[in-house]
């Protein structure tokens, strides 16, 4: 369960600007973040692209990521946790890709949140995939809700827990062993392209005060 704050402690959000004027925070989170223009200018092997969000809660004393858990019956990636995302709509770019489908997965309200950066792309290692990652700043207690067409569930992981949780694995997926990042929380675990964008993040966020 996410931590709870009322509205009017947690203040106004809703800014969709990649390098925010905001508040003290924001400014220096957005900071240790590439901008998406500098993310899309790398050179990341992929044949299809895809646009995630990375959505930070950050509320009072405490600071949590936000992910799915996709249906089991999924033809890809089924059973797998991930951040909410997925290929775009003809003529639609990827933070805008990144942002509906997280509206469409987990009842994310856009308005609510600030997109303070990117991350580096990644390549999935089995449908081959470059996945661009937005992250975004949520002060204000979302209310989400699983689309049952897609997620099985919403998981909402303190980043103290994930940093906790983290140990590198070699792991073997439809026979092809890969040595990954890996974040265990609970039974929960993180693994492949959800854990190299994770590892990113949390790399960049060392050396936020």
């Amino acid at each position: 369960m996410l931590p709870s704050v009322s509205v009017d402690e947690a203040g106004p959000g809703g800014r969709r600007n990649a390098r925010p004027g905001g508040d003290e925070r924001s400014r220096a989170l957005s900071a240790a973040l590439l901008s998406p223009e500098q993310a899309e200018a790398l050179e990341v092997h992929g044949s299809k692209t895809a646009g995630v969000l990375v959505p930070i809660v950050d509320l009072a004393g405490s600071q949590s990521i936000v992910f799915t858990e996709r249906r089991h019956d999924l033809s890809r990636h089924p059973g797998e946790i991930s951040f909410p995302g997925g290929r775009p709509e003809e003529g639609e770019d990827l933070l805008s890709c990144a942002l509906r489908e997280s509206q469409e997965e987990i009842a994310l309200d856009p308005e609510a949140i600030e997109v303070i950066g990117a991350l580096q792309p990644v390549s999935t290692v089995v449908t081959g995939y470059k996945v661009s990652p937005f992250v975004g700043l949520i002060q204000r207690d979302p209310k989400l809700e699983a689309n049952p067409a897609e997620v099985e569930r919403i998981l909402a992981l303190e980043i103290e827990d994930l940093r906790g949780g983290f140990e590198m694995r070699r792991l073997v997926r439809q026979g092809i062993p890969f040595r990954t990042p890996t974040y265990t929380v609970g039974d929960d675990l993180v693994w492949g392209a959800t854990a190299r964008i994770l590892q990113d993040l949390l790399e960049r966020l060392d050396g936020v005060a």
